[in-house]
């Protein structure tokens, strides 16, 4: 039937009409008998799409796909002498022909063996269900830290008030019993970022002779409902069964947001609420587990988090002194080809770096003494001026942290949190 005129006008009808059911199911009649079955499900498929439903349709996709599927009878054929004539008219008059008779109905697929796939499938055994863990209790990464509060250069104030107020009474239970100190508890490490918090907290971890777990909002916080509650829970028990053991939660403020805040945030409200369970359960399940929080912003964090059991004591965190500039220089200045420095003078340039601008100052600077010794043909060591310039260039980043610590400090500082951070600044007024 590849040439007959009758089908080649009505495929020029139906795309003139595409949405002309009954037209579409006679071509896809016509294409079946044919024994183009392939040509005819598109047919049958869009006027479905366009009448669901109807029953002439859903005859024709049964007749066609069993076809398909070599289940069908014979396409029917017409008579010896040539294709069928149309009803009332002659060959070519393009009226529908009609068969003589009804049609038989064409079987259906055969029945599926029930018995037959038992017997194929009797030897195998069901795959186990596996629950998809939160790996909460792998999470994060735990060490040992060689460190100790004398491998931080300066910063003699805030080593000395982790030794009166942390690692004191930690290293001496008795004592702290006797006076009824708690020897677990919640610090929180604040200030300008870049500044050492996660240095402080590893060399606290060393002092203590405590494993040292790092947790970061991304080791926490899950798509899934109820997942993050659990994995805070399961980094909890694991802290537990490690103990003792310095759980260091970075950038706490993002998991414990202030929940008035997340309104429209359930998830991360329960996640606030699981944090708060776990730091309250101190006396009976958290001895020997000291949580250390660090970050930027306090004052974001929710305020029942800083009530007693959980972060009841902060500790402020600011940029190096001079001798901790001193001794973050020398750090980052020793693999390096260096001349005479004056670094007395790059120290006193750079008042309010963090540490990570005074790596950056010592990247900056070997830059530009490695583009001169390639221009020379040989090595050129760093030099004061080299430090200076880079100094000068970068600039301190905490500025715009101080800017808005300073509104907190003036303004927000209604139970005396930052008192310590009020007089710094009134010390530094230029930031």
């Amino acid at each position: 039937m590849p040439d007959d005129p009758l089908l080649r006008s009505l495929l020029a009808a139906v795309e003139a009409a595409p949405g002309d059911v009954p037209l579409r199911l006679h071509v896809a009649d016509m294409l079946a008998r044919s024994g183009r079955a392939g040509e005819a499900l598109p047919h049958v498929s869009a006027a479905l799409a366009a009448a669901p439903g109807d029953p002439d349709g859903l005859a024709l996709l049964q007749r066609v796909t069993a076809e398909l599927a070599g289940g069908a009878a014979a396409p029917a054929e017409g008579p010896a002498d040539g294709p069928a004539a149309p009803a009332g008219g002659s060959p070519g008059s393009g009226r529908a022909a009609t068969p003589s008779g009804p049609e038989p109905d064409p079987p259906g697929p055969a029945p599926f063996d029930w018995d037959r796939a038992e017997d194929e499938f009797a030897g195998l055994e069901p795959a186990p269900l596996q629950e998809v863990p939160s790996g909460a209790g792998d999470l994060g990464e735990t060490s040992r830290p060689g460190l100790r509060l004398a491998d931080v250069a300066g910063m003699e104030h805030v080593k000395e008030r982790l030794e009166l107020q942390f690692l004191g009474p930690a290293r001496n239970p008795e004592l702290a019993k006797a006076f009824g100190s708690r020897t677990s508890g919640g610090l929180l490490l604040y200030g300008p970022p870049g500044c050492g918090k996660t240095f402080l907290a590893r060399a606290v971890a060393g002092e203590l002779g405590a494993a040292f777990t790092e947790i970061g909002i991304a080791d926490v916080l899950d798509m899934w409902i109820g997942r993050s509650e659990r994995n805070l829970a399961d980094l909890f028990a694991a802290a537990r069964s490690r103990a003792p053991c310095v759980l260091f939660l970075d950038e706490v403020d993002a998991l414990g947001q202030k929940r008035a805040h997340l309104s429209h945030s359930g998830g991360l409200r329960n996640t606030v609420n699981q944090l708060l369970s776990e730091m309250d359960s101190w006396a009976e399940r958290n001895e020997g587990v000291y949580v250390l929080g660090a970050t930027n912003h306090p004052w974001d964090m929710d305020p029942a988090l800083r009530r007693p059991g959980r972060f009841d004591r902060m500790l402020l965190v600011l940029p190096p002194d001079a001798p901790a500039r001193a001794g973050v220089l020398r750090h980052h200045l020793r693999d390096r080809p260096t001349g005479e420095l004056d670094l007395d003078k790059v120290v006193r340039a750079t008042e309010h770096f963090s540490g990570a601008d005074l790596a950056h100052v010592v990247d900056t600077a070997a830059e530009r003494a490695m583009a001169a010794s390639v221009r020379d043909g040989r090595i050129r060591p760093l030099s004061t001026r080299d430090l200076l310039r880079a100094a000068k260039e970068t600039g301190p980043s905490t500025g715009p942290w101080f800017a808005t610590a300073r509104n907190v400090a003036l303004f927000g500082n209604v139970d005396g949190s930052y008192d310590e951070l009020a007089a710094y600044l009134k010390r530094n007024r230029k930031l």
